[in-house]
């Protein structure tokens, strides 16, 4: 998806397609967003085969929508592929379920994924992050957006207790998930490739599973903490296991390369953001921030009402469908201001909501958030200049906000 919008133009809101594929690969999204937010905050759409939702664009109806499960659930599918057709695993699946049952399997793994429980990582993350990196210092073209695919199985594998052998695999079946129509991830159409990833992903983590209640093998990962969780008392079946660990895997793989890649054009786009922060490495944790902001990987979630809900700018139906666009709320220039500007020194930009807002919010956040941190501390030492070697090619999604595609050029930096 373009991050940068172009020069403001007519929008007519009456025949806006928010589903409209093109738009996130070779469109304009920001200026529709932009437009919304003025004009329409709540805006419906009627697709062609007849499935309807509303939009909500304002930051503060954003968190309003993903922060109040009383008003808006969960338990109806949260993605908006599952649109006009409840998820199968709605009430099971962490991600599809509301408190108190979100609550209950939610606590005990996000106790493993703490700002202090995962400072133990660090020395780990940051070795693998250099390893990552070494190959674009020889100066030649190297395609970061397709190489940070595996960046994140790269790091989450061994906390996740999955072995290096099937990140690979695994990474290219959660792209399919959150890009079925992508050229790079499509197999034979749509939903087959829906069908296949879905199926693959599960009966991986049901097959570990398994494979550890027979072998009765144990390790502090999280997938086999996840064996422990008991909501309500009870044990988690092996089937909400892979359902819960598929889930796990989603978060875990695909929005951090879209966050680096995004990032870093923006740095290359802007060559004295570049510059002030290798001249000031406590800038990072901002630049951090305003990077998540700035990109949004996760472009949106979706809810349903529960009952008509009245927000600024219109009415929501009971049942109806609610997709709240992350994207247009982290540039909402009533809470950031000159929001289409990136800016790593914004004094607000930890306000962004990448991660989601309320009950969802992303229980990865404290990995991710210093994944990216050492990842621009070790670029920033290492790297002197970024060019772009050829054009970014960006992800056919209207759900995951990234690019399969940025070629870059990199010099070492030399120290005196």
């Amino acid at each position: 998806m373009r991050l940068t919008p172009g020069p403001a133009g007519d929008v007519d809101l009456d025949t806006v397609n928010l589903f409209d594929l093109d738009l996130y690969t070779s469109g304009d999204p920001h200026r529709i967003w932009d437009v919304m937010r003025d004009k329409a905050p709540v805006h419906h759409q009627v697709l062609p085969d007849g499935r309807e939702f509303w939009s909500v664009t304002r930051y503060e109806d954003v968190c309003r929508v993903l922060g109040d499960h009383r008003e808006f659930t969960s338990e109806r599918g949260t993605v908006p592929t599952h649109l006009g057709t409840d998820d199968e695993a709605a009430g099971v699946l962490m991600t599809s379920t509301d408190p108190p049952r979100h609550t209950e399997v939610r606590r005990p793994l996000g106790s493993k994924l703490t700002a202090r429980a995962v400072r133990s990582w660090e020395d780990s993350i940051r070795a693998t992050i250099v390893r990552f990196l070494e190959p674009a210092l020889d100066g030649e073209p190297y395609d970061l957006a397709e190489r940070a695919l595996l960046l994140p199985a790269m790091v989450t594998g061994p906390l996740l207790g999955i072995p290096a052998k099937d990140w690979e695999e695994l990474v290219q079946l959660t792209a399919m998930v959150t890009a079925p129509t992508d050229r790079h991830f499509l197999v034979g159409h749509e939903a087959a490739t829906l069908a296949i990833s879905h199926h693959e992903l599960v009966n991986y983590v049901r097959d570990w599973a398994r494979s550890r209640r027979a072998t009765g093998g144990e390790d502090d990962s999280l997938l086999h903490h996840l064996m422990s969780v008991r909501p309500g008392g009870e044990p988690l079946t092996d089937e909400e296991i892979a359902l819960d660990g598929y889930s796990i895997l989603l978060g875990a793989n695909v929005t951090t390369p879209h966050t680096v890649s995004g990032t870093v054009q923006a740095l290359i786009e802007r060559p004295e953001q570049f510059e002030k922060a290798q001249a000031d490495h406590s800038l990072i944790p901002n630049l951090v921030e305003e990077g998540l902001r700035w990109t949004s990987a996760a472009c949106n979630f979706m809810r349903y009402a529960v009952d008509d809900v009245e927000l600024d700018g219109g009415v929501i139906p009971a049942r109806g469908a609610v997709v709240a666009w992350i994207g247009s709320a982290n540039r909402d220039a009533a809470q950031f201001a000159d929001p289409h500007t990136f800016d790593i020194t914004r004094p607000n930009a930890k306000r962004q909501v990448a991660f989601g807002y309320g009950p969802h919010f992303c229980i990865g956040a404290p990995l991710a958030r210093m994944t990216l941190r050492i990842f621009f501390e070790e670029l920033l030492q290492r790297f002197g200049s970024l060019e772009l070697a050829g054009d970014p090619e960006h992800l056919r999604s209207y759900f995951i906000a990234g690019m399969t595609h940025l070629p870059i050029v990199a010099q070492e930096r030399r120290t005196p």
